[in-house]
């Protein structure tokens, strides 16, 4: 089943499910390197400060494209964490009308733990990563 089949929250759980099995967090931090690897490549010319995320330490350029209702990100970064980070936001959020990614419940993050086991710095572009998906979901939300 493609992940667009599937509610938001099917594919929350799914992370959630996926992290607990891991003991520790070295072991989480390896497979968000492995979700980051996987993520698939933004196009060059999408690389402009205009798609830069304010309040990232490292850069992450996040693209949103609005066809058929639906939104479709693509996404960067040159720090290896910070593309798993975005890999996982981008696997809930890939596909979805505006109004589903505006009434979601982000409780998946705490439910994994990973707020808490970034750094402040990591945990601010956590943030801003939702923070700029939701507002491109905004701009689209009554078309």
């Amino acid at each position: 089943m493609a992940e667009t089949e599937k509610t938001v929250k099917q594919v929350q759980q799914e992370i959630v499910d996926e992290f607990s099995a891991f003991g520790d967090w070295m072991d989480k931090y390896e497979y968000l390197i492995e979700l980051g690897h996987s993520l698939p490549v933004i196009d060059e010319r999408k690389k402009l400060e205009d798609r830069l995320i304010k309040g990232c330490q490292s850069r992450v350029w996040l693209d949103s494209e609005y066809r058929d209702g639906r939104l479709w990100f693509t996404a960067d970064s040159d720090a290896i964490i910070t593309k798993g980070i975005i890999s996982l936001l981008i696997r809930v959020y890939n596909g979805r009308t505006p109004e589903e990614i505006l009434s979601a419940d982000n409780s998946f993050i705490e439910e994994i733990g990973l707020r808490e086991n970034l750094s402040p710095t990591r945990a601010n572009g956590l943030l801003s990563m939702m923070e700029q998906i939701r507002e491109d979901a905004l701009r689209y939300k009554d078309r």
